[in-house]
Parts: C-alpha cells; structure tokens; sequence
C-alpha cells in the first residue's frame, strides 16, 4: 500500500466526520495552559534549591520521551500495543520521510495524541509523581514537577506539529525549527527509524545514548515515494 493510498484508508476509517483539528489542538493547548496555570498558582516562596526542580524534571522528561519513543512506540509490548499500533503502525504509515506535511486540518488526527491521553498524562502519570513529591519532599517541588513536566508534554506536542505543516509555513521558519525538523524527517525514514533520533523534542537522550543521525555525516536516507 503506497503512503497516499493508506493515508486515504486512515482518513475515511479513523477520522471521523464530526473531527475538528483546530479543536483538537485548541484542547491540548488548552487543557495544558489551565493546568500549569493551577499548578503556578499554588506555588509559595519557592528557594532557589526547590527551583532546580525544573530542569531537573525537563531532563528526566527528555529521556522519558527518548525511552518510551525507543522502546514501546517502535516495539509492541504487553499492554502496550495501542501505543506501538498508534505511532509505528498508522503515523509513520501516514508520514514518511518524503510525505512529512498535512493536507488539511483533519490530518491533526495522524500527529497529535488522542484527548484522553491527556487524562493518560495528567491522571495515571503526572498527579501521582507530583503527590508523592510533595509528600516526600516539599509542595513546591510537587507542583513544580506538574508544571514542567505538563509544559515539556505541550512543548512535545506543538514542535511535533510543527514538524508536520508544510516547510514554507511560517512556524517551518522559526528560529532552530529547520534543524529539529530535518532529525524527525530522517526519523521516519523506514530504514532508520527503528535505530536513531528517538528524541522528537530536544536531542539530549539521542547524544547521551549515540542515536543521533544527521544528513550531512552520512549518506541522505532512503524515502518512500508517495502515490
């Protein structure tokens, strides 16, 4: 099946007619935003030690994302095989190296994570760590732990979508965009997307862990021809 010809079957099988990508997006931000802004507003003379919650929670972030992209998204494992049919199976189906941008607002679908995993995030991963460090440690540093690590979650979001509009749009030309999107564009060659740039966001996890490929040491990768 050529890249057109799943993306035609995705979008008449997965997308539904009632689907709105703006509110799609315009959730995710949204629900985002709210939720850090709670988490701000419980914050109390925090010290410059508690501070260094956030990047130590941005990193930790990083490599969580290197690891779950690495493993789970790139290799079905037990109980977690909705992620790998999600990401391997039908978003990398529907964007290859050569076909990276969407068509129309309704291929939102292929890129941004289903609104209930938002409650995924929030409820079954981000609310119990950042209790347990308030519990263990300070309030501020459990709420300071919520706040970046749902703003590292935006942040994953937003670059991803950029990486998939089209490279003569306005956000393809923001500053640093063009080198982030040539390492995901490489990612979803077949040939290399199972060994290297696992980090969509910031390649910390690749760097540390030698999975960093970049065009211009090596030969271009192979692309799948759309149609």
């Amino acid at each position: 099946m050529t890249a057109e010809t799943y993306r035609q079957t995705f979008r008449r099988e997965e997308i539904g007619p009632r689907y709105s990508g703006p509110a799609h997006l315009g959730l995710t931000v949204g629900a985002c935003c709210a939720a850090i802004a709670v988490c701000v507003l419980q914050l109390h003379a925090v010290t410059p030690l508690q501070w260094l919650t956030v990047p130590a929670i941005f990193v930790y972030a990083n490599l969580a994302e290197y690891f779950g992209h690495r493993g789970p998204m790139h290799h079905p494992r037990p109980g977690l095989r909705l992620i790998f049919h999600r990401h391997t199976e039908q978003h990398h189906r529907f964007f290859t190296a050569r076909d990276m941008a969407f068509d129309s607002s309704r291929d939102y679908k292929a890129v941004l994570f289903p609104p209930v995993m938002l409650l995924f995030f929030f409820g079954g991963f981000g609310a119990p760590i950042g209790v347990l460090l308030g519990l263990t440690t300070a309030p501020n540093v459990g709420w300071l732990f919520a706040a970046t690590a749902t703003a590292y979650f935006l942040n994953y979001e937003l670059l991803h979508y950029c990486y998939h509009t089209r490279p003569d749009s306005r956000l393809a030309r923001l500053p640093g965009m063009a080198v982030l999107r040539r390492l995901h564009t490489a990612h979803h060659d077949p040939a290399l997307m199972t060994h290297y740039n696992f980090n969509i966001t910031y390649p910390i996890g690749d760097w540390l862990f030698g999975t960093l490929w970049r065009a211009r040491r090596t030969a271009q990768p192979s692309t799948e021809q759309r149609g």
